[in-house]
């Protein structure tokens, strides 16, 4: 993996799928998993900003696929 910020929990997304779907997780989809979440904190700082709040609420955070 590289030296990029991780923001998920590894383990916790590795038994997740463990247990769900009796699976291995490789690294990369740990890489992904953090960057979609950052895409998500920065989508709700925009949208935070744009409210002129100095906080991120649930709002801000929009899941299109899911």
């Amino acid at each position: 993996m590289s030296e990029e910020l991780v923001l998920v929990v590894t383990s916790k997304v590795k038994k997740l799928i463990k247990e769900k779907g009796d699976m291995n997780t490789s690294a990369a989809t740990i890489e992904v998993l953090s960057k979609a979440v950052e895409r998500l904190c920065l989508k709700g700082i925009e949208s935070a900003k744009a409210d002129g709040r100095k906080t991120v609420m649930d709002r801000d955070i929009v899941i299109d696929h899911i």
